[in-house]
């Protein structure tokens, strides 16, 4: 059984830093993406961050030179750093991962980051 286990969200000022924390359990025989989407209020679920099957990384529009996409593969961890916050980035942050064998996406449970003054 998968699972996708999110922490390190929490309330910052904007210009503050957060970085947050995904560990993966279980087995996934072939990953296409992995990363975090997030959601805020009243918006849809949009991508932030992820690697791809080939270990190139995307980000969106948004956040580029702001956050940073890493991960630990001895720990089964992906990370998201955070920087420069902006209360536009407001929003829980899912972190998933896309298979393809079979053809699922996984999905944590979110964690809530606010950029507040």
């Amino acid at each position: 059984q998968v699972q996708l286990v999110e922490s390190g969200g929490g309330l910052v000022q904007p210009g503050g830093s957060l970085r947050l924390s995904c560990v993966v359990s279980g087995s996934i025989f072939s990953i296409n993406k992995m990363g975090w989407h997030r959601q805020a209020p009243g918006k849809q679920r949009e991508l932030v961050a992820a690697f791809t099957r080939y270990g190139t990384t995307m980000y969106a529009d948004s956040v580029k030179g702001r956050f940073t996409i890493s991960r630990d593969n001895a720990k089964n961890t992906v990370y998201l750093q955070m920087n420069n916050l902006e209360p536009e980035d407001t929003a829980v942050y899912y972190c998933y991962v896309d298979s393809t064998i079979p053809t699922v996406t996984y999905w944590g449970q979110g964690t809530q980051v606010t950029v507040s003054s």
